[in-house]
């Protein structure tokens, strides 16, 4: 066992020393709370008491002042008392204000348990009425019920029968329209056929008609190189024939007779040697489509004595590059003269570097 501790002076008047303290607070808090609800007093009016003596032995003077004084005296007396009489009034208005403010709230209380009375009454009421009118509610509800059920079947028929309708209506236009669409196809199919064949007929008449212009151009062509054929070939036995005129008269004539006839011929042989050089070029002259009516080159050629042309450039330009280009590549297309060949170095000399003026009409022969 262990022993028991004696409690120390200090902790023996801990407590005792708390509950004083506790106490006094406690004491002290009432104190406040009696002060803090003690009403307010009126403040307390003076009272002015005046006692007249009157002394035989004292002057008319004083008695003067002292009759003045006592009228003053009896004067505040007067107010003091009216004061008294207006407070004391004040208080009995306000006393009777309060009671009546009391029986008004009592009063009031009063209605006000009326109007709940009345109210739980009415409302007794209303449960009752409520009851009575769910029990005869479950009578109607269930016929409601039924009407409702009834109602329901047949909207819900009509409305199978809308929409079967719907979709008949809906099956029927679509059917429409695709009997619409396939029709629609079908004439743009026989549309595009009637185009294909249209215009497979208007290329084999646009093919027929090019291949009768080329087979008029072609012949035109062979008919002027064969006229340019015969032309030439009557020059050359023309020329050839002058020759042998020529030679004739100069071994026949006299000398000044032969010299002029050798002039005369060479001026002819130069003319028909300047026809046979337009005609070889007309007939190889690829025309440009700038080539117009009036244009005009001068042409620079050069030839050996075999008829070779060797050379040819533009010695003065017709202002239109094409045309100037084709009429170049028109001469050097000749190639070579043969009839050149039994010419004399005399009469060959004007040939061996020598212009020429060539145009559109020139070339188109």
């Amino acid at each position: 066992m262990q022993p028991i501790r004696e409690p120390s002076a200090s902790e023996s008047y801990f407590w005792p020393t708390v509950w004083a303290v506790a106490l006094h607070i406690l004491i002290f808090g009432l104190l406040f709370v009696s002060f803090a609800m003690t009403p307010e007093l009126p403040e307390a009016k003076p009272i002015v008491q005046a006692t007249l003596y009157q002394l035989k032995s004292k002057s008319q003077a004083t008695n003067q002042t002292n009759q003045k004084i006592a009228g003053e005296a009896k004067k505040a007396a007067a107010r003091q008392t009216e004061v008294e009489q207006l407070e004391q009034k004040k208080i009995e208005q306000q006393k009777q204000e309060a009671v009546k403010a009391a029986e008004q709230k009592k009063e009031e209380a009063a209605q006000k348990a009326e109007e709940q009375k009345a109210a739980d009454d009415a409302k007794k009421a209303e449960q009752k009425a409520e009851e009575a009118k769910k029990a005869d509610d479950a009578k109607k509800a269930d016929e409601a019920k039924k009407a409702a059920d009834a109602a329901k079947k047949a909207e819900e028929k009509q409305l199978a029968d809308i929409a079967k309708k719907k979709a008949e209506d809906e099956a029927k236009k679509k059917a429409e329209e695709d009997a619409k669409k396939a029709a629609a196809e079908e004439a743009k199919r026989q549309a595009a056929e009637d185009a294909k064949k249209a215009a497979a007929e208007d290329a084999k008449k646009k093919a027929t008609e090019d291949a009768k212009k080329k087979a008029t151009e072609d012949a035109k062509k062979k008919a002027a190189a064969d006229s340019a054929k015969k032309a030439q070939e009557a020059a050359r036995k023309a020329n050839e024939d002058k020759k042998a005129q020529a030679l004739a008269d100069l071994l026949s004539d006299k000398p000044q007779r032969q010299q002029a006839l050798a002039d005369e011929q060479g001026d002819e042989t130069a003319g028909n040697f300047d026809d046979l050089i337009r005609s070889r070029a007309a007939e190889g002259w690829a025309r440009p489509p700038s080539a117009r009516k009036g244009m005009t080159v001068v042409l620079q050629i050069a030839m050996l004595p075999d008829g070779t042309v060797t050379s040819v450039s533009v010695s003065k330009s017709s202002g239109d590059g094409p045309f100037d280009s084709s009429a170049v590549a028109a001469v050097k297309n000749i190639g070579r003269l043969t009839e050149m060949q039994g010419l004399k170095a005399s009469d060959f000399a004007p040939y061996r570097s020598f212009k020429m003026t060539f145009t559109p009409e020139d070339l188109a022969l």
